[in-house]
């Protein structure tokens, strides 16, 4: 009897883990990346969908590798999979890897030394074991991931690496090619574990995009959360910036404290981007950098990306972003302003992947003529992209 009761018990507790490792990583996948459409949808309007089908679209931030989903199946959850975004007519993805997350992460102070969301996660997840406790590791699981996606199936998702793989993409569409690109990024640069040769690492992994911070303080300086006085680039991390620079990496200043975007800015050759991100003029947020900051990343040939969610646009509707769009234009400049949705980024978005034409009607509605939609959409980003990224 004895006996009986310990199987049954083993079994019941064997069940329940494998409830829990199946079912809790999609619910909270689900809950912390919620869409706020209308049941309907946002209307779309025959032009705009007609617009929309013309453009070559291009988005900086989705953070879709973090929650182990087959991105190339359909998904309820969330905003991208290779599915949606081939119906939203996107053709370039980038794909950041979240390594870190303190918990109760906020935007104004974080201490780097506080507990990890991250890491139970991926521990739920049953992500391979040597990726629970190496920041690295973490980073290179989920570019495996993205490969390996690429891998299964090359006629739905491609990687791009370099300017050649990027013109072969954009050749391959206009000819009526449905294929995706994916380019890689490190959300914060504390995957290096304060190692420069681990930037090779990434690098031959694939990775052509990285932050130099996130929601703390690292070894390459300060964040804009984060817990210090919002120091500059370390020795570190301007070590770390000019190998990036060197090798046709894009440095992101996004989550970067405003001292360290103007270091980056004063190195030669720098070009940053600021991926995820709302206009203070817009939306007066402590997520957003000053308006003068992001001027001056605009004037070096930098690229803004205009977020989707609501802490940085002040609304949760398409038109809260075509404003926030129209407010980065008058900061920035047209040439200067992309889309940077955080897609998949624990935060919510009035639209996912496959929606997207209805942002094309909220900047048509927004006074924007067809040749700026086409620019802020993806045409900026694949100018941008075509003159930084490694020529092979």
């Amino acid at each position: 009897m004895l006996r009986k009761i310990a199987i049954g018990a083993g079994l019941l507790v064997a069940v329940g883990a494998a409830a829990f490792f199946t079912l809790a990583p999609a619910h909270v996948d689900r809950s912390m990346n919620p869409v706020t459409m209308p049941a309907e949808g946002w209307p779309v309007s025959d032009r705009a969908r007609a617009l929309h089908a013309g453009l070559v679209i291009g988005d900086w931030h989705s953070d879709a590798l973090l929650w182990d989903r087959d991105l190339l199946a359909r998904h309820d959850r969330g905003h991208t999979d290779i599915p949606r975004l081939a119906q939203g007519n996107v053709a370039l993805q980038v794909f950041t890897t979240v390594t870190r997350s303190p918990r109760g992460q906020n935007y104004e102070h974080n201490e780097a030394a506080t507990g990890d969301n991250i890491t139970p996660l991926f521990i739920g997840q049953l992500r391979p074991p040597r990726s629970w406790t190496s920041l690295r590791e973490r980073a290179l699981v989920q570019a495996e991931a993205l490969h390996a996606a690429a891998a299964r199936d090359p006629a739905a998702l491609r990687v791009i690496r370099s300017r050649a793989d990027l013109a072969a993409l954009l050749a391959d569409r206009a000819e009526g090619a449905a294929v995706i690109g994916g380019l890689l990024g490190s959300e914060g640069g504390h995957p290096l574990e304060g190692d420069i040769a681990n930037l090779d690492v990434l690098y031959d992994a694939g990775f052509r995009l990285m932050g130099l911070t996130h929601f703390f303080d690292n070894e390459l300086g300060g964040s804009l959360h984060g817990a210090g006085e919002g120091q500059g680039l370390s020795d570190f991390g301007r070590e770390v910036a000019l190998a990036m620079i060197d090798r046709g990496m894009i440095i992101d200043v996004t989550h970067a404290s405003p001292q360290m975007v103007r270091d980056v800015l004063a190195l030669p050759g720098a070009r940053p981007v600021l991926s995820h991100t709302g206009i203070s003029a817009h939306c007066p947020s402590s997520r957003n950098l000053p308006d003068d900051l992001v001027a001056q990343i605009a004037a070096a040939g930098g690229l803004i990306g205009v977020g989707f969610w609501s802490d940085v646009v002040c609304g949760e509707t398409p038109a809260d972003v075509a404003a926030a769009i129209a407010a980065a234009i008058r900061v920035a400049g047209e040439d200067h302003v992309s889309l940077g949705s955080d897609w998949d980024g624990s935060v919510d978005a009035p639209f996912d992947a496959a929606h997207l034409p209805a942002l094309t009607q909220a900047l048509i509605d927004q006074g924007l003529t067809g040749a700026q939609i086409a620019k802020v959409m993806g045409g900026n980003m694949m100018a941008y992209l075509a003159q930084t990224l490694p020529e092979t």
